[in-house]
């Protein structure tokens, strides 16, 4: 009888219980409001209704960049010109106390879900997870991301570029797909979904949740996304021109590695040979000018580490310029893009009723370029003197598709200004503070004003949604939705003057961690590997010392002791703890379908499998099975491989003969068979003994033909992490090729029956 009356509970009793929802994509059938007669003719038919959003209701574009400073770009200050950027702020507004997570996959996190990233259960990277609620990057369907609310009322959706947040295990053809981008709301998706960066000219692709096998064919990688997106809209216009769209746009720019054709690198030519210490004297001088800093803002101290200017020699200034050079024709050529996505908006006659919110970057600077930066990757044992001895030699490569370039932390400093630190020190402005935009024609009459009210990324989604004219579901596909946790900012739009709205804020990357209340903030600079206990707090009065100068812990105990106890609190509320700062016994990377596996067998017509949630082959032994075919007239081609021109591994037939190719991104190991195989069926296996186990470390490799030793050799250092940038491919050499004896990707031409790994 309960069965029963479970049974007869009507759609609406569903829907008041929350088991189901009116969404776009799963609605409950609807009473027919017909009329059912004997005939068509005696019929009063009836349809059911579609989804739509409020009349008038505008299209929405979000745009995030990547690894960019607050005093980057021209926008706010900065000596890189992003005319489009300019435009959208001058006819919009500038939020110049905006604030993200100091990391990507937490600060994109707590963008499309409205959510703090602990919260979404995103505390650091899905790479880096543990299995703690904060940790484990599961982000809960009861936290609704912004596709899905947006297609709830009637929206197409369209995410393109970086991603970022799909754990690693469901990161396979296999799937499962429901935290992919199109299993969390959107119609369709362009980009890569895995990791925090891509090469811009050799870019591993997907296109909903497939990948598109074909190399960039000489475009940037920005110039294909936005190619995408003016396709997208202009698809979606032509087919339902009253429906409105949301595109989510988020380059991976300027994010390493920093690649652009000379023709923007070039327009810098020589722009920043006065140095990081003057671009900050520079560009602090146009903040204050353009109202973005209080006109009393004095510089901070350099911070630790970077050496001044005039110090360095006349090859380190040369050299560092360059790497600056190419950060901003990067950024630069970014700007172009956008600026050809609005162009579509306008050519179409719905740029007036979008509204656009650019976040200009996911966190501050980035810290990740060394002191003296990169040119390529070299041997991590490296020192800054032997690296910057290389970087001098290679410095003609910087930018182009045989770099995977990073600047030196003296520009992550500069561009910084007039914050001190960088990326992931979450105890800092200058790691959480980033330049906001919000641009609405239609809406906004304040043209180019400036806005100063505190706010977090966490505020852009209810922002949107109000301006929007939507509601949040109650509940989506079924599942109660958890309260959205920022706040919108549609209450400073026609009031600059308006009280902040949002008074308490936690920040935590790695183990540093500060609170906001009020205008007080409290920190600690967390040193990696050692106890937590030991960490020194301190504490800043952000109305009257913004840039952080000043610290009052020593003045002030009460006030600190306030913040931190507020800290536990919301520690507890979020699931910020356990404290983690990637030492001890946590996994280097989080975990997968193949954690465990003694052996995994792959099959031709496996799609790529990217480096993250491919089977480990790196710190340890492996044997590579290779069940073939060959021809009569014999075959070449690759059998497997993994990464590429950067580093990677790759097993092939090539003048007959099986070869092994171990490439670092420094030296190329290369073991060949001493004979030739003969055509017929063959069992071609290469094992790896790792001898000397520790990262990085060494071993030796053995060739086989049907069990017949046929080549040695020894591998004198292996990488320890992922392979570059390039996923598992079986029968092909994917995008760059792993050794330059071929060209990718080099197809196998026998028949390939599997491949058998051996993960003993």
């Amino acid at each position: 009888m309960t069965f029963l009356k479970k049974a007869t509970l009507t759609s609406a009793a569903l829907l008041s219980l929350g088991i189901l929802s009116v969404t776009a994509q799963n609605r409950p059938v609807q009473p027919y409001k017909g009329k059912i007669g004997k005939t068509l003719a005696e019929t009063q038919q009836s349809w059911p209704e579609k989804v739509k959003a409020p009349k008038g209701a505008p299209n929405i574009v979000w745009i995030l960049l990547d690894d960019v400073g607050f005093g980057a770009v021209s926008t706010f200050g900065g000596l890189i010109e992003t005319p489009n950027l300019d435009s959208l702020a001058n006819n919009g507004l500038r939020y110049t106390n905006a604030h993200t997570t100091a990391i990507c996959a937490p600060t994109r996190t707590a963008l499309l879900t409205g959510r703090n990233h602990h919260s979404a259960h995103m505390g650091l990277f899905p790479e880096n997870a543990i299995g703690t609620p904060g940790y484990d990057s599961y982000i809960p369907f009861e936290k609704g991301f912004v596709g899905e609310i947006l297609q709830e009322n009637g929206y197409n959706t369209y995410a393109l570029g970086k991603w970022h947040i799909t754990p690693i295990a469901d990161l396979t053809p296999a799937g499962p797909f429901n935290r992919w981008p199109t299993g969390r709301g959107f119609d369709h998706f362009y980009g890569y979904p895995y990791r925090g960066s891509s090469d811009q000219y050799h870019s591993q692709i997907w296109e909903d949740t497939r990948r598109v096998y074909q190399d960039n064919n000489g475009k940037h990688f920005n110039t294909l996304l936005a190619d995408k997106a003016i396709a997208y809209i202009g698809e979606q216009k032509s087919v339902d021109p009253e429906k409105p769209f949301f595109l989510y746009l988020a380059p991976g720019a300027a994010h390493a590695p920093h690649q652009v054709d000379k023709s923007w690198s070039d327009k810098y030519k020589g722009k920043f040979d006065k140095g990081w210490d003057k671009y900050r004297e520079e560009v602090l001088a146009r903040q204050i000018k353009g109202g973005i800093v209080p006109k009393n803002t004095v510089l901070p101290a350099g911070n630790p580490g970077v050496k001044k200017w005039d110090s360095l020699s006349v090859a380190e200034r040369k050299l560092y310029a360059r790497f600056m050079e190419v950060y901003a024709g990067f950024l630069s050529q970014t700007d172009y893009e956008i600026g050809r996505v609005i162009q579509q908006l306008k050519k179409l006659g719905q740029y007036d009723n979008t509204l656009i919110i650019v976040s200009i970057g996911d966190n501050g600077a980035s810290k990740e370029g060394t002191f003296v930066g990169f040119v390529n990757s070299y041997d991590p044992a490296w020192t800054d003197e032997q690296r910057l001895e290389q970087n001098i030699k290679d410095q003609d490569l910087i930018g182009t598709e045989l770099s995977k370039a990073n600047y030196p932390l003296g520009w992550a400093a500069a561009t910084n200004v007039p914050f001190r630190q960088w990326k992931t020190d979450a105890n800092t402005e200058g790691g959480t503070r980033n330049p906001l935009i919000i641009s609405y024609p239609q809406k906004i009459k304040d043209k180019g004003g400036v806005r100063n009210q505190y706010s977090h990324v966490i505020d852009i989604l209810p922002t949107t949604i109000e301006l929007a004219g939507i509601e949040l579901p109650k509940s989506i596909n079924g599942i109660k939705q958890d309260s959205l946790e920022g706040v919108s900012l549609v209450y400073s739009i026609d009031n600059a003057k308006a009280v902040s709205r949002h008074t308490v804020q936690y920040y935590e990357v790695l183990g540093t961690r500060s609170i906001y209340k009020d205008g007080w903030k409290a920190g600690v600079l967390h040193k990696r590997g050692e106890p937590f206990t030991t960490d020194v707090w301190e504490l800043y009065n952000i109305n009257e010392d913004f840039n952080e100068r000043f610290n009052l812990a020593a003045k002030n105990p009460a006030k600190l002791k306030e913040l931190q106890d507020l800290f536990d609190s919301e520690a507890a509320k979020y699931n910020i703890y356990p404290l983690k700062d990637g030492t001890g016994p946590i996994p280097t990377v989080g975990p997968s379908l193949y954690d465990n596996k003694e052996q995994v067998i792959l099959y031709p017509g496996l799609s790529t499998i990217v480096e993250l949630a491919a089977p480990k082959l790196h710190n340890r032994s492996f044997n590579i099975t290779a069940d073939v075919v060959i021809p009569a007239k014999g075959a070449e081609g690759v059998l497997f491989s993994t990464g590429g021109l950067a580093s990677g591994i790759s097993f092939f037939i090539q003048n007959g003969k099986p070869v092994f190719v171990y490439n670092t991104g420094v030296e190329k190991y290369t073991i060949v068979s001493s004979q030739a195989i003969t055509p017929g069926k063959a069992l071609i296996r290469f094992e790896f003994t790792y001898t000397k186990a520790e990262p990085s470390g060494s071993g030796n490799g053995v060739l086989y033909i049907n069990d017949v030793k046929v080549g040695e050799g020894k591998v004198n250092r292996t990488v320890s992490s992922i392979y570059a940038h390039e996923g598992l491919n079986l029968g092909f050499d994917d995008l760059t090729p792993v050794t330059d004896t071929y060209k990718a990707p080099f197809a196998f031409t026998g028949t390939l029956n599997k491949i058998i790994l051996d993960l003993k």
